[in-house]
């Protein structure tokens, strides 16, 4: 605290730190109503966040070319990859940023050839059809890669200003007293939840992720917040409920929602295996900024303090530029490859295989016991949420007649969270160190914690009667 205290800001300090960090929070945190365009030709409206409207947008505003920007990238990146890997050009290994980002380890290099392969064959439509057809690949590129260029382009220009001129320092220390002891994470957590819940998971996994790199986190409380914290957005949670057929009970979905994933964000972590995740930091020894809060100033001078002091070490709009810029690069080129392999492959077992059918059938037990209708149909409704968050809505509209099984399916989907063809896969293709396995059996934990709760609420809340 003794070097802390030696620091003493002054007026272009409060600026730098609350300038940035406002407009960062109105990017990334601040919902907004904007107009839609259905596909009947409604016009609607919807809540979003300013960078999730810039990314649509431009989306639009892209239109075909869009997807061919995307295979592109998805090609540069496999070609790219294999060169540094096989032939250590001296242009890359001499930079640290182009070292990292081209000379990884063999099983992203082929995540990100088969990505490639993937691309060619949907974007062309050749080769294997079950790969490039529009419920498996075509959901993986054309819906869910190309928006992700969009989205990854303004949020990765944009997330030095919510995460390097001082907000995480403040609300980590104000939120310490509460996220710690209920939830094991550091204050600055509540952050990733609230721009998830109300923009996108994918902004709150990219903001663990760099949070997890820059030392805020350690590996147990990336992992942590990456799978507990990556909450549903409420515009995504609108969707699932629509496409159930169950719009009318929307408020009770998302009441049932918050209460079953509270439960699930404070039991989950303190189980395997989430519980044996160790502790330790990201190539370093210790947290970049102590969790430790002094007894004789108050939470939120203190916070104000460390806000002013991180924001000061930001060297200049040059350096905040390149970072961004960089942020873009690792994703576009990193990640979207993978979530195009990993995506299709979820939604062909998802199309083609019996396996969610097999998986989901001890479920049916379950739900005969809680009383909930239909159980023998509705089983695999609650496992086949792992290749996509969608499907279970998709599937149960119009196969499942009960009102009171739709909202218990279409409440514990977006209670689960991790789900391959987006979360999931960014998940494993970002420096979050969570294995496969890992979220079989986390996405199998919340199921099962989150069931009977949204199950009780429904009782409680009367639907169906």
């Amino acid at each position: 605290m003794a070097e802390a205290e030696r620091f003493e800001p002054g007026l272009r300090d409060y600026l730098k730190f609350a300038i940035p960090s406002l407009f960062g929070v109105f990017l990334f945190v601040i919902p907004i109503w904007v107009e839609k365009v259905k596909d009947d030709g409604e016009i609607v409206k919807e809540i979003t966040l300013p960078v999730a409207w810039l990314a649509k947008w431009l989306d639009g505003a892209m239109g075909n070319h869009l997807e061919a920007f995307t295979i592109g990238l998805l090609i540069f990146s496999a070609v790219m990859t294999l060169i540094v890997k096989l032939t250590k050009p001296k242009w890359a290994m001499g930079n640290e940023f182009y070292k990292g980002l081209f000379n990884v380890n063999w099983f992203w290099v082929i995540s990100r050839v088969v990505g490639a392969i993937f691309g060619i064959m949907i974007f062309w439509k050749m080769g294997y059809e079950p790969i490039y057809h529009d419920d498996t690949g075509g959901v993986a590129f054309n819906d869910l890669a190309s928006f992700l260029v969009v989205i990854f382009l303004f949020a990765g220009l944009f997330l030095p200003l919510l995460i390097d001129f001082g907000l995480l320092e403040l609300c980590g220390t104000l939120m310490s007293k509460l996220m710690r002891p209920l939830f094991t994470l550091p204050g600055r957590s509540a952050i990733d939840c609230a721009a998830s819940w109300v923009g996108d998971g994918t902004i709150g996994v990219l903001l663990t992720s760099k949070q997890y790199e820059a030392g805020f986190y350690t590996k147990r409380e990336a992992v942590v917040v990456g799978t507990t914290f990556s909450f549903v957005s409420v515009t995504f949670t609108i969707v699932v409920i629509e496409t159930i057929g169950l719009s009318h009970l929307f408020l009770q979905s998302y009441l049932a929602l918050t209460v079953a994933g509270i439960a699930a964000a404070f039991i989950v972590p303190r189980i395997p295996p989430l519980s044996l995740v160790k502790d330790t930091y990201y190539q370093r020894d210790e947290r970049t900024v102590s969790d430790e809060l002094p007894k004789d100033v108050s939470l939120l001078r203190h916070g104000i303090h460390l806000a002013t002091e991180r924001a000061r070490e930001v060297e200049g709009a040059k350096s905040v530029t390149v970072k961004g810029v960089q942020n873009v690069m690792e994703m576009w080129l990193g990640i979207v490859p993978v979530v195009v392999m990993l995506a299709t492959i979820a939604n062909m077992v998802a199309n083609y295989t019996q396996v969610f059918n097999w998986i989901g059938m001890p479920f049916e037990p379950l739900l005969n016991m809680l009383g909930v209708p239909e159980a023998d149909k509705a089983g695999q409704m609650f496992v086949v949420g792992f290749a996509d968050m969608l499907l279970p809505a998709i599937l149960s509209e119009g196969a499942i007649k009960s009102e009171f099984t739709r909202f218990v399916i279409g409440t514990v989907s977006c209670t689960q969270l991790i789900y391959m063809s987006e979360i999931g896969a960014l998940l494993m293709s970002s420096r979050v160190p969570v294995r496969f396995w890992e979220l079989v059996v986390i996405f199998l934990e919340r199921t099962l914690i989150t069931l009977p709760i949204v199950v009780g609420m429904a009782y409680l809340l009367g639907i169906g009667s």
